[in-house]
């Protein structure tokens, strides 16, 4: 350390010309950060999406920022280095597909959550650090002597890079507390002999993708839920409201491919297309078929998961004992068109002009800019519906659960992966939701040749209902049937799990499995 503290002292008699140049000091100062900057665009440009790109950015940040210090001997450093770094990332890498990295938008607030995950995360775990090694090689140049022999002064001026240290300590740590998913306790509060609770990572489509799988036993037949979005993880909702079908099912929730845990499968982008998505949920269910020795799974989605499980049973419909649709979609495109117009006519009786200007410049769907239009159209879904309240069990569950907005307070994320659970909702619905604007039921999905449940919610949004209805007045299949809650809207499955499981033990298991136990 006096080594160092010799090279860079100002006083020394032998100190290189470097120290006595300040453009010099500035421009190698900025060099350190720069080169991090350009090698963080080369190869993570998309920002540190994984736990271990995360450190990994941290500590390259941090010697950064050491050497910015040690050359530029000021706490300037600490703006100079991360100016420096935030302008050679963003020249340097390519513009992104995705909203995360893509163009500001600071008009709406999909544009401002997309800032706040993608740059706003990234500059966190980068530039912190960077700041740390700037005002620590800053300090250690000035021989430690920050108040000319006052300890008090010293204290005050050290105080700022004390509690830096503390952030980025906590940080460091913070992405390190692995995911987890509770286990399978029984009424005493001990896990439950023979029980299955477990993250695991599965290769579709030649990308991990993770799935999550939760069971009594090992033997019972398997149901595999789709979660909508496109790009919502929903792996904290289904343990915790499919908790009670893990006494008679196999439960496993996915991170489909862009969404929360999977969210690194998003790239290349070129390989989120529709046709991928179904491959991967054929590709999931072979895997779980072999691995629990069934011949066939039971297949239940949500909203979009109904999208892309209808495809999937359509396609394969020697796989699945059973269909089960929720807020199930059937033309994206009309449903889009048929909120357009409810949209304008909300603005007509509300007076809201201001609104159905924005609604006539975004013009009739599908929508050019996704998706910006879109997050303006769900913001009034509350408005459009009829007021309800789900049954009290839902919201106590809920509740006491704690998951937090969009489910990220749950275990089953580390800390980068609560951020992409947050990106996945933005990023994979902006490559995905533009290629289901073809899809209508209607004439491409007449007839399924499996069973057929679908959970009705009568204060479902019209746009969506109604279209329902039609389809499933018109669909052929070998056994269909409609359950319809009267105090339940798009999340069925979810609002209502206490009835669900009783229309899966008392019906859809003895009509559909060959194997009762």
């Amino acid at each position: 350390m006096s080594t160092i503290r010799q090279i860079f002292n100002r006083e020394g008699a032998q100190a290189p010309t470097l120290s006595n140049n300040r453009l010099m000091q500035m421009a190698v100062a900025a060099a350190s950060a720069s080169l991090v900057g350009l090698l963080t665009a080369l190869l993570l440009p998309y920002g540190p999406i994984t736990v271990t790109q995360v450190w990994l950015a941290m500590a390259a940040s941090l010697a950064a920022g050491l050497v910015a210090g040690f050359t530029l001997r000021s706490p300037w450093a600490m703006l100079l280095a991360p100016l420096a770094y935030i302008a050679l990332f963003e020249i340097v890498r390519p513009v992104g597909a995705v909203p995360t990295i893509g163009a500001i938008r600071l008009d709406n607030a999909y544009g401002l959550l997309a800032l706040l995950v993608g740059r706003g995360f990234h500059g966190l775990v980068v530039l912190l650090p960077l700041m740390l090694g700037a005002g620590i090689g800053a300090w250690l140049t000035r021989n430690g002597s920050a108040g000319a022999g006052s300890p008090v002064y010293t204290v005050v001026r050290l105080a700022p890079l004390f509690l830096l240290t503390l952030l980025v300590i906590a940080l460091a740590v913070w992405n390190g507390i692995p995911a987890q998913t509770p286990p399978i306790l029984d009424e005493t509060g001990q896990p439950v002999p023979g029980s299955i609770a477990e993250l695991t990572a599965v290769s579709l489509g030649g990308q991990e993708q993770t799935i999550m799988i939760r069971a009594h036993r090992a033997d019972l037949p398997v149901l595999l839920y789709l979660s909508g979005g496109p790009g919502q993880s929903d792996l904290p909702y289904t343990r915790v409201l499919f908790e009670d079908l893990t006494q008679d099912f196999v439960v496993v929730g996915w991170d489909q491919r862009g969404t929360g845990k999977s969210y690194p499968a998003l790239y290349p982008t070129s390989s989120v297309t529709l046709e991928q998505a179904v491959a991967d949920t054929i590709a999931l269910t072979e895997y779980l078929r072999q691995r629990f020795d069934e011949p066939k799974i039971y297949l239940m989605g949500e909203s979009w998961g109904t999208t892309l499980g209808v495809l999937a049973v359509q396609q394969r419909p020697d796989l699945y004992y059973a269909w089960i649709g929720s807020g199930q979609m059937v033309s994206q495109r009309e449903t889009d068109r048929l909120l357009f117009h409810d949209i304008l006519a909300l603005a007509e009786r509300t007076g809201n002009t201001s609104l159905a200007e924005q609604m006539l410049a975004f013009g009739e769907p599908p929508y050019a800019d996704t998706p910006y239009p879109n997050a303006v159209v769900m913001s009034y879904y509350e408005q459009l519906g009829q007021p309800y309240m789900p049954p009290q069990a839902y919201i106590d569950r809920g509740t006491a659960a704690n998951l937090g907005p969009w489910g990220i307070m749950g275990s089953e994320y580390t800390l980068v992966e609560k951020v992409n659970a947050l990106r996945g909702l933005i990023d994979l619905f902006t490559l995905m939701y533009p290629q289901l604007q073809e899809i209508d039921f209607r004439q491409d999905v007449i007839r399924l040749d499996v069973p057929v449940y679908i959970l009705d919610g009568a204060m479902e949004l019209g746009a969506r209902r109604d279209l329902v209805l039609a389809w499933y007045g018109q669909l052929d299949a070998p056994r269909k049937q409609l359950y319809t809650f009267n105090n339940a809207g798009h999340s069925v499955a979810f609002e209502q799990f206490a009835a669900i499981h009783h229309i899966f033990t008392e019906t859809v298991l003895p009509e559909t499995y060959p194997y009762q136990n």
